[in-house]
């Protein structure tokens, strides 16, 4: 067997608490980042790093979801205002003020927070369906006021330039550069992420997903801990929407509408809710569906459309697989590519056995 759990004894609560208790789960933990943080920078080409930037930056939007979704069991489809708030925040820092990007990334993130935390507020006396249609009316409000207030969104088209941030005087300007610097925020929000959800919070937070009443019955103050699950989800996305801005070198709101919230949605569905892997994992396939789907049209589109049809059909046929791949995982596997990883890592749990 791979795993020999029955040989790891613990004998202090700091090894009982530990992130990854087993030595084959440090050794993982190391490959996985010697081999994204050392080799994939030195062997991939400017393009596939710019998909992993990508991908980076949807795994901390996601993670923050999840901890909203996953984790406390509340719905939102406002997640992509959230992440205009904190571009937009760090945008007029940047312009206004010439605020460097440790100052603009977490003030970016601390303005979304208190905006989440006001959309959180009706989470008190709804839930569900009626939940999301609040934050989708949130979404639908960020978006307008972010649109027609011309001192936030700097005027003409919404739009405001941002240069690239700079690091001990050097402009990161490389997709390399880029994905190093994006990889430290990542590493920073799974540690947090895993941190949080085996904490106290964490715990209350599962405790409101499963049963609110029996949660409030037993001391735990479900409000609080609602506003702290949006206040914290924002924060994230906060955070990934200053990372988008600054990838991109500008802040415009059609970056950041209600498809993006879907997409995030998508990514925590499919991936898995309450999974940190399942965020990864979900963060992973739906960036990388639609380059996919691009690439497979390019390449044999001609089988299934007209020349003239095959660029209406890219997007289209994107938005189908979304819509269907959510069916199927919510039908067939509603706990997502996480449960698909665990069932495989189950199977070597126990291989040979049967067990």
């Amino acid at each position: 067997m791979f795993h020999r759990e029955s040989g790891v004894f613990k004998t202090s609560y700091a090894a009982d608490m530990a992130l990854y208790p087993l030595p084959i789960a440090r050794w993982a933990v190391a490959a996985f980042a010697g081999l994204f943080i050392v080799i994939a920078p030195l062997a991939l080409g400017e393009y596939y790093i710019s998909i992993l930037n990508l991908i980076l930056i949807a795994v901390v939007g996601a993670l923050g979801l999840n901890i909203l979704v996953g984790y406390t069991g509340q719905i939102s489809i406002g997640h992509g205002a959230f992440m205009s708030v904190g571009a937009y925040t760090a945008a007029n820092l940047v312009t206004h003020l010439g605020a460097p990007f440790w100052f603009t990334i977490p003030a970016g993130g601390i303005m979304a927070a208190l905006i989440g935390a006001v959309v959180g507020i009706p989470s008190l006396r709804i839930k569900g369906i009626y939940l999301a249609i609040a934050t989708l009316a949130a979404q639908l409000i960020i978006e307008w006021t972010i649109n027609h207030v011309t001192w936030i969104s700097g005027g003409v088209q919404a739009s405001i330039q941002v240069p690239r941030p700079s690091l001990f005087g050097t402009q990161l300007k490389s997709q390399t550069q880029l994905y190093l610097f994006l990889m430290a925020f990542v590493v920073l929000a799974i540690v947090a992420t895993s941190n949080l959800v085996r904490s106290r919070v964490g715990r209350a937070f599962i405790a409101v997903r499963d049963q609110d009443i029996a949660a409030e019955i037993i001391g735990i103050n479900i409000f609080r801990y609602k506003l702290y699950a949006f206040a914290i989800s924002s924060f994230y996305a906060g955070v990934t929407g200053v990372l988008y801005t600054y990838y991109l070198g500008i802040a415009n709101y059609e970056q950041f509408q209600i498809t993006v919230s879907i997409d995030y949605l998508a990514m925590v569905i499919i991936g898995g809710l309450g999974s940190i892997l399942g965020s990864i994992f979900g963060a992973i396939f739906v960036t990388l569906l639609p380059i996919l789907t691009r690439w497979f049209l390019e390449d044999y589109g001609w089988l299934l459309f007209a020349q003239q049809d095959l660029q209406n059909a890219i997007p289209n046929l994107r938005l189908i697989l979304f819509g269907g791949l959510i069916i199927f995982f919510l039908v067939v596997e509603p706990e997502g590519l996480n449960r698909l990883w665990r069932n495989v890592r189950n199977y070597f749990r126990v291989w040979p056995f049967s067990y």
